[in-house]
């Protein structure tokens, strides 16, 4: 399930050096703007608790946890809609993306140049804002126009269509991003549609230096209050002490160092969580002496839907699912167990899987 992340901001905010963290692949990191000159990804591994708690239990030949792609993507600069600095290639990256993790600078530090010469995250994030809306109503013009024609016809899905589109400018022009227009269901598939930058689920993330990092600063908070207006998560974390955390081989050491700063874990393993959750997904296991999986899903997806991500012959000739809570595995200690208690339940169809089911599917192709 390829859904990707795309890290975002301004130049020198610290989303190279994020990225470097998060991932095995190698961003350039230095101090000067267009470090990034394409777009890297890395495919990261999802902390998951409960998969090595499974595997304890089971004993299995092989452990493979779930991914999340993250894309680290060039910093924009005012006029990028326009094709200013790398522009054109920005936003085309960025609409690739399912989510948007937002960097924002918040530390002062003279050796670190800023863009536009002062620190204030506010005003970097409406940059950013400012042109991803522009290119937006750029692709909303040209598909109003088309509609428009239909619409003078009398033609009343066009009439309908047109009503949305219109509602949708209105709110781009006053300065407002498209993911706070409130939707009817008749709207949901033309939003899809359009693919707009500024309608992606967004994470603000508030880059800080060590002295903020557990309790954030008077940057984070005005963040912080920011976000909460447009129902935006919002999270902190220091790129430069997730540098310092990553040389540890030693997990001891690490977790030393980690009690040193007043953190109970690396923030990049709560990223990795956020931007798994920011994409709208969830975890299923599979369980058995040969492998303990974590499967990726959508919220809300079916039991059948589930088995695809398997194998599409797995969807295609779904029988039922057999399933475990998560909860139940770890209580009764084994799957045979669990059986003896009565408390795997078979599922057909219709089932929605819940996040730490451990499942088998039946199937016949």
């Amino acid at each position: 399930m390829a859904l990707q992340c795309g890290i975002v901001g301004l130049p020198n905010v610290g989303k190279s050096t994020l990225f470097n963290c998060l991932s095995n692949a190698k961003a350039q990191s230095a101090n000067f703007p267009f470090c990034t000159i394409e777009p890297n990804l890395g495919v990261i591994t999802v902390p998951d608790p409960r998969l090595n708690k499974l595997a304890e239990l089971v004993q299995p030949q092989n452990i493979l946890p779930t991914t999340v792609e993250i894309v680290d993507i060039a910093g924009l600069v005012k006029g990028a809609s326009k094709g200013e600095g790398l522009g054109n290639k920005f936003l085309g990256n960025i609409r690739t993306t399912d989510a948007i993790l937002h960097v924002l600078r918040c530390f002062d530090d003279d050796n670190i140049i800023h863009v536009d010469g002062s620190i204030d995250p506010i005003r970097d994030k409406e940059v950013i804002d400012m042109e991803l809306q522009l290119k937006d109503l750029e692709s909303l013009e040209s598909k109003r126009g088309k509609v428009s024609k239909a619409a003078r016809t009398g033609d009343k899905a066009a009439v309908k269509e047109l009503d949305f589109y219109d509602r949708l400018k209105s709110l781009l022009l006053q300065g407002e991003n498209a993911r706070k227009l409130e939707l009817e269901d008749s709207d949901i598939p033309l939003m899809n549609e359009l693919q707009l930058l500024t309608s992606k689920p967004v994470l603000y993330v508030c880059n800080v230096d060590e002295a903020s990092v557990v309790s954030g600063n008077d940057y984070v908070e005005l963040v912080r209050k920011m976000a909460e207006s447009e129902n935006a998560g919002i999270m902190v974390i220091g790129a430069g002490i997730e540098s310092d955390i990553a040389e540890f081989d030693d997990l001891e050491e690490r977790a030393m160092f980690l009690q040193d700063l007043g953190l109970e874990e690396a923030g990049v393993a709560k990223l990795i969580r956020k931007a798994y959750e920011l994409l709208e997904l969830q975890t299923y296991f599979t369980a058995g002496v040969k492998e303990v999986r974590a499967w990726t899903i959508k919220n809300g997806a079916t039991a059948p839907q589930a088995a695809g991500v398997i194998h599409t012959d797995f969807e295609k000739g779904f029988i039922r699912a057999e399933v475990i809570a998560y909860a139940d595995f770890v209580s009764y200690g084994s799957e045979n167990a669990v059986k003896d208690a009565g408390k795997m339940s078979v599922e057909g169809k219709e089932y929605i899987v819940k996040d730490g089911d451990v499942m088998h599917f039946r199937f016949n192709v």
